[in-house]
């Protein structure tokens, strides 16, 4: 070990190390999922149909950017892909006619569906190399860290 290298690094090295984990296995995972979609889906598009199989009701696409904290226009564009697949439901909202509402259609659950299916399949391997143990031993960290970023939005 050099002299420079510190055995105990500041905290702040130690944030820095969890959160550039966090992005390369994000990064990672999201290609590795991205390879196996069906139907041309992207993970943004997967992301909006996952949001909705939880049973959500219809929600504006401005309520949508701002929970997956993205740009209207980039909300506004995954929506239009979504819309042409027939994969969601835009229409306008009941009490403000000049606004829209988005729901996910019975094409658009099919199409989650099939993607589930997938997924499970391109990463059957996972199970191989990490016991169920192992990953629930991480649940418990990982929802807290998730809990506070979401309570903590910028």
């Amino acid at each position: 070990m050099s002299s420079n290298e510190n055995k105990n690094p500041p905290d702040s090295a130690v944030y820095f190390r969890l959160f550039t984990e966090i992005g390369i296995i994000n990064q990672l995972a999201s290609n590795r999922a991205e390879r196996a979609m069906p139907h041309g889906l992207t993970m943004s598009q997967f992301g909006v149909l996952n949001h909705f199989s939880r049973g959500l009701p219809p929600k504006p696409p401005l309520e949508l950017a701002n929970a997956f904290q993205v740009t209207k226009g980039a909300m506004t564009n995954t929506l239009k892909q979504l819309e042409g697949k027939g994969f969601v439901d835009i229409v306008p909202h009941e009490n403000d006619k000049r606004s829209k509402v988005v729901s996910i259609s019975k094409k658009g659950r099919a199409a989650h569906q099939d993607a589930q299916i997938e997924l499970a399949k391109q990463f059957a391997d996972f199970s191989e190399a990490f016991s169920i143990e192992e990953i629930s031993a991480q649940l418990p960290a990982l929802e807290k860290l998730r809990i506070w970023l979401d309570e903590n939005r910028a």
